[in-house]
């Protein structure tokens, strides 16, 4: 089993390492990263190279809860802290168990134990971890993101989905935009939109626009089999749908779910 670990506090992880060693030699730990900006990158690049998260919920840059708003993460999560009031905020991601602080010897092994159960009941022929990654994505109804915080000035501002006309990146930066044409950068890339955001009201059109249907006004035949969108609202950029993506948003525009 390869295992992540995501705790801030050295004496913490050494400890988790030890247990985990412990329980079975022939664990491998892939990599102890202590913040969320950390994490958000290694996952971007080494996810499959893990079968199962350790994750401390308060880390030097903040919860780790941002980590979820930033990439999808498809493992599943043991997650570890002194607090207890975050527990429902755990199962609501891919948490499988929720350690307090000081985790003992027992604890841990009974979290894996709990692992190990969850393997044999959805242990068929095919790929296993894909299985529980999966048996995890349908545990529960998907609950899209409602609405999205936003700063101005010394001012915070909440934003309903349905007064969010589109989002799109300009180099690192993403911004909200809304009905009536007011931009706000949010701390989101558009990957991880697209995974929290309803697709039947959100399609991404390309690389950097995603666009609510009630925003859309026409849609035109354009160049080599590309479509041009214009929205009600005044916006001054070019909003092509890439060819690649012509029949997908077809389909959605025709009210087709995406499965």
């Amino acid at each position: 089993m390869k295992v992540l670990i995501i705790e801030d506090e050295i004496p913490a992880a050494e400890k988790l390492e030890r247990y985990l060693l412990k329980y079975d030699p022939s664990i491998s730990i892939v990599a102890v990263l202590d913040s969320s900006n950390d994490a958000i990158e290694w996952l971007k690049k080494n996810q499959e190279q893990v079968d199962i998260i350790f994750m401390d919920i308060q880390l030097t840059d903040g919860l780790s809860f941002r980590i979820f708003q930033q990439i999808n993460v498809r493992k599943p999560v043991i997650f570890t802290t002194a607090f207890n009031e975050f527990a429902l905020d755990a199962f609501k991601v891919n948490g499988i168990d929720y350690l307090l602080k000081p985790i003992t010897y027992a604890d841990l092994t009974s979290s894996l134990n709990k692992l190990e159960r969850l393997r044999e009941q959805l242990r068929t022929t095919g790929d296993q971890s894909q299985r529980i990654n999966q048996a995890f994505s349908n545990a529960r109804p998907k609950e899209y993101k409602g609405r999205f915080m936003v700063k101005l000035g010394d001012h915070i501002r909440s934003f309903t989905t349905d007064q969010i006309g589109l989002l799109y990146a300009d180099g690192r930066d993403v911004y909200l935009v809304t009905n009536e044409n007011k931009k706000f950068i949010i701390d989101y890339t558009l990957e991880a939109l697209e995974d929290i955001l309803d697709p039947m009201i959100f399609f991404r059109t390309n690389r950097t626009y995603i666009l609510n249907i009630n925003a859309i006004k026409d849609v035109l035949v354009y160049s080599n089999s590309r479509l041009k969108i214009t929205l009600h609202q005044d916006f001054s950029k070019e909003i092509i749908v890439s060819r690649e993506k012509v029949s997908d948003f077809k389909a959605w525009f025709d009210g087709a779910k995406k499965h």
